[in-house]
């Protein structure tokens, strides 16, 4: 994944009715769930690092951050919380 984004793959593109960083919250928690293993952010932080939007809701109206707090994936939620914080920040 990190090779297209490199190549200029768009990090705010919407793959069903998520955006994809909406998508790999729920393939990081979805995942944890059924394996048991802990809960990553492996994915979340490369779409981030590559200038994916936390604020952007899919077309179903969720946010990444909406998502990451129904499936209590607290790992995400203070990556994205990080992420929004300093563009608001510089926004006053």
């Amino acid at each position: 994944m990190a090779r297209l984004l490199a190549d200029g793959a768009d990090p705010n593109e919407v793959f069903g009715n998520m955006t994809l960083l909406t998508h790999a919250i729920d393939a990081e928690a979805d995942g944890a769930l059924e394996t048991g293993e802990p809960l990553t952010v492996h994915t979340t932080a490369v779409l981030l690092a590559f200038g994916a939007d936390p604020e952007l809701a899919g077309p179903d109206g969720d946010s990444p951050m909406d998502l990451a707090t129904r499936y209590g994936h607290d790992l995400a939620v203070r990556l994205l919380r990080a992420h929004i914080n300093p563009r608001s920040a510089g926004n006053r």
